[in-house]
């Protein structure tokens, strides 16, 4: 099989949809890879390393496209690279389409394979491939959040961890999943005084176990949601369905009763955001206010640390873009039920429930479409 690696063009994007190691792998096993043009330069990889690997570079995206059996990247492809995909062609990367018809809409158009890290499971319930990004971005969450707190940037002015008799400034996490839980563990770190709301019994639980009294771990309803946003001085939205658009848990009301300067980081952004003042922002631009409300809203918050998550999500999707180059889409995705659930979009049918809801789409089961493609 030939596999592409186009070269990011996201907004301050420098992730990269394989390293020069993955390469190696997929060579070793007899395939080929072709690689666009600088397309690891943001994470210190030239041409030549790409070549030493084996790989075949190549100057532009569009020669990419055109050659490629199938295209591995980061995130979803934008407007110009969707028009590049063709029939049968197999796409792998981030795609969080419930939020976004033209996306979906292109990628029907398309008969493109289109198979999305993000709602790839596990035989834990886990989503491998999203959880080394969500552990960045939770990670990220607190020192973005401490930014936003700095008078500087519009917010209250306060250190997360006080000083000597000087409180901490509270943060307060919507979701305990592997968001939450990073940046609950950075939090700690600093000295915050943290909350963590979730409705689940037993992500409370092991919240508990792993941070004893540094957390509060609290059952999340309604008003113990609006009472903990209320005093909160930083707020993470790290709320997740997995496919779907997020539910928009904390509202307008909430925001204009919140502390002035206080701020939001709405890690569900690339879902549609938990916080409904939210709007998707830019490494360029990360930050807006509304009702004096700091809100960080960054869609593609690993992209600022490209080196770390390039490395961290290629540990997770190396075996998968391996069984896929070595079996073929349909053999790979039925021989893993879970690795099934990837699938989103295939030869003009949409196959992930959640997305054919959110646009009153047609839902085909993806087993059928992929054993009747």
């Amino acid at each position: 099989m030939i596999i592409g690696v186009p070269k990011e063009i996201k907004n301050h994007e420098y992730r990269v949809g394989m390293v020069p190691a993955s390469v190696r792998e997929l060579v070793n096993h007899g395939h080929q890879v072709i690689v666009e043009t600088d397309a690891g330069m943001g994470i210190g990889f030239t041409n030549e390393d790409y070549t030493q690997a084996g790989a075949e570079i190549l100057a532009t995206a569009a020669d990419v496209f055109a050659k490629a059996d199938m295209i591995v990247k980061v995130k979803e492809p934008q407007a110009v690279e969707r028009a590049m995909l063709r029939e049968d062609q197999i796409l792998f990367t981030y795609l969080h389409l419930a939020p976004d018809l033209p996306q979906t809409e292109d990628l029907v158009k398309s008969k493109a394979i289109c198979i999305a890290y993000e709602t790839v499971t596990d035989s834990r319930g886990g989503l491998p491939l999203l959880a080394p990004m969500s552990e960045v971005a939770g990670r990220m969450s607190i020192q973005a959040g401490a930014q936003a707190l700095e008078k500087s940037n519009h917010g209250r002015g306060m250190l997360l961890g006080g000083v000597p008799g000087v409180e901490a400034a509270k943060v307060v996490i919507i979701g305990g999943g592997m968001v939450g839980r990073s940046a609950a563990q950075m939090a700690v770190g600093l000295g915050a005084e943290v909350v963590v709301l979730d409705r689940n019994i037993d992500v409370l639980r092991a919240l508990d176990a792993q941070f004893g009294n540094k957390v509060k771990a609290i059952y999340s309803t309604a008003d113990a949601l609006e009472k903990h946003v209320l005093e909160a001085d930083l707020v993470i939205g790290g709320v997740l369905i997995p496919g779907a658009a997020a539910p928009k848990l904390v509202t307008a009301a909430h925001i204009k009763a919140m502390k002035p300067g206080s701020a939001i980081v709405d890690v569900a952004i690339d879902q549609g955001g938990c916080i409904a003042t939210s709007k998707a922002t830019t490494h360029a631009d990360p930050t807006f206010i509304v009702d004096e409300v700091v809100h960080y809203c960054v869609a593609n918050m690993p992209g600022a640390v490209p080196r770390t998550s390039t490395f961290a999500l290629n540990n997770a999707t190396l075996p998968f873009i391996i069984n896929l180059a070595n079996k073929g889409y349909k053999k790979a995705l039925l021989d893993d039920a879970h690795f099934l659930k990837g699938l989103n979009v295939i030869k003009g049918q949409v196959t992930y429930k959640e997305v054919a809801q959110a646009f009153n789409m047609e839902y085909v089961d993806p087993r059928t479409a992929v054993e009747n493609a």
